[in-house]
């Protein structure tokens, strides 16, 4: 008797430990739109169409290149968000699809001043201080969309940089998040199967003595 209210108590235990790290360690997921990074991608996509309608010619491939890597900067960002509640890993994967993307930005804007040899702003260009500083600043968000209509083509594709190396470090710093959560609740996980190994070998041995 004394043996099965212990078997009853053991398996409580483990069902309530169970529920108590679901609680903790699933993520909430949904909220995606109000992260900086993803209000940042935002702005990047928007910047970036008007651009690529601008400043590339109709039926040039950059066109597309450049709006879907856009797009899929801030599109991964939101699936991988609303995929945490059930897979960090893909959390993970698609945080990475979204950082690769803008990179691949990067690349397009970096190239479109190359090759039309116009400057990129360093940390020693009168306004690239400002520029940045404009960047990080909630009053962008405010009022891209009118201030680019205002400024050329060299001034927007160093602002799309600016705005690009500043989502991909927030990108950087997300997935070290993710993968260290990763890496505690895998071992969590781990421990609990082990936990539950030991006791059902536990309940065979003394259901054998009897």
């Amino acid at each position: 008797m004394n043996q099965n209210n212990q078997s009853n108590q053991n398996n409580q235990n483990t069902q309530n430990t169970q529920k108590s790290e679901k609680f903790i360690f699933l993520p909430k997921h949904g909220h995606y739109r109000h992260l900086r990074v993803y209000k940042v991608t935002e702005v990047i996509y928007d910047i970036t169409y008007y651009f690529t309608q601008h400043y590339l010619q109709k039926g040039d491939r950059t066109v597309d290149q450049m709006v879907q890597a856009a797009r899929s900067g801030k599109q991964n960002i939101a699936e991988g968000n609303q995929a945490a509640a059930t897979s960090s890993e893909t959390e993970i994967k698609l945080t990475n699809v979204a950082k690769a993307s803008l990179e691949e930005l990067l690349d397009d804007y970096e190239d479109y001043i190359r090759v039309r040899h116009l400057h990129q702003w360093g940390n020693f260009h009168p306004r690239y201080n400002a520029m940045r500083e404009y960047a990080r600043s909630e009053q962008l968000l405010k009022d891209y969309a009118t201030t680019i209509q205002r400024m050329n083509d060299e001034e927007i594709a160093n602002l799309c940089i600016t705005l690009i190396h500043q989502a991909m470090y927030m990108l950087h710093k997300l997935l070290i998040t993710m993968q260290d959560r990763f890496v505690t609740v895998s071992g969590i996980k781990l421990f609990s199967h082990m936990a539950g190994h030991e006791y059902r070998s536990r309940c065979q041995r003394i259901i054998s003595s009897v």
